[in-house]
């Protein structure tokens, strides 16, 4: 373990310290704070990029396709980081223009709702049916069959929520159909809730971007009933069984309250037959890998991704 975070990560921590706490600022400053983060990171281009519309149980929603070239693709489906509570296509544009040109693929990401307006399960339902509607209309994407899905933070926690619903969906004689995932690229998702001490919350509780106080209040607006605290869509390290879901890239961080978590779920894939390829970052910080342009280890993490999708391909 690192015993601080990379020097290339000062500026950005410095910045962030002289920022308001999200819980501090409420939901539409909150908002507000995050959307003008991710104007820092610089643009990248993509062959070419196509804001639309996926039915949702909602409502639509608007989601925006990357295609790093001509012909048919496979397609990773992305859900953005926030808490469940910020966020949305313009926040995380850069991962996915930088993960569409590096793997190939063709990225489709998603804007769910946001809570507290929409609390759970709000978003894992339209996670799940913008990853039902791209696996039914490969020809409006230019997808050639073959689907991920993937994100960052809460956004992993909305994709192995979708593998899970779609494993469980197979097996279940009523369902009809159920969307065929490859793969899922897991960037330090949250995996727990608070049936789990992880040592990395409170070793990193403050001072490395993602706060203790600020993961608690995201939790309060998404998670609005009791009746959902042990939900194993939202809490999947309380699965018992993780066997069958598809292949994994697990990327974590040392200086992020959500790193033990991100390894437990890695180690328990593992465990149950899933092949995983764990990339650990010990002197990074949560949502590094958005840092495209400024900090090495985002560039790298990329490309670990890119390679898990490529072998996920060949399969």
């Amino acid at each position: 373990m690192a015993d601080e975070p990379h020097p290339q990560l000062h500026g950005i921590l410095d910045m962030v310290a002289d920022t308001p706490s999200f819980e501090d600022v409420g939901v539409e400053g909150a908002r507000q704070q995050f959307d003008a983060v991710s104007t820092f990171t610089p643009a990248h281009e993509v062959y070419d990029e196509l804001d639309i519309t996926i039915p949702g149980p909602g409502g639509e929603m608007d989601a925006r396709v990357y295609r790093p070239g001509e012909g048919d693709r496979p397609v990773l489906v992305y859900f953005h980081g926030g808490g469940f509570v910020v966020g949305g296509l313009d926040t995380h544009d850069i991962i996915c223009q930088k993960l569409a040109d590096e793997s190939g693929w063709t990225v489709v990401s998603v804007d769910y709702r946001l809570a507290p307006e929409h609390p759970f399960p709000a978003a894992l339902e339209d996670a799940y049916a913008a990853t039902e509607w791209v696996a039914e209309n490969q020809s409006a994407v230019g997808g050639n069959g073959t689907i991920a899905v993937g994100g960052d933070s809460a956004g992993g926690n909305l994709s192995i929520g979708v593998t899970l619903m779609a494993r469980d969906a197979e097996a279940d004689e009523t369902i009809e159909k159920s969307p065929d995932i490859a793969h899922q690229v897991l960037y330090y998702p949250v995996t727990a809730g608070s049936f789990h001490e992880h040592p990395s919350r409170e070793e990193n509780a403050e001072g490395y971007f993602l706060e203790k106080k600020t993961m608690e209040w995201f939790t309060d607006q998404y998670v609005q009933s009791p009746a959902h605290a042990r939900n194993e869509y939202l809490v999947p390290l309380l699965v018992d069984d993780l066997s069958g879901l598809p292949s994994a890239t697990v990327v974590t961080a040392g200086f992020d309250p959500l790193r033990d978590e991100g390894d437990a779920y890695a180690e328990a894939l593992e465990e149950a037959g899933v092949d995983v390829f764990h990339a650990k970052y010990d002197d990074m910080i949560h949502s590094f890998a958005s840092f495209i342009g400024m900090v090495e280890a985002a560039d790298d993490a990329i490309r670990v991704a890119a390679s898990g999708l490529d072998a996920a391909r060949e399969d």
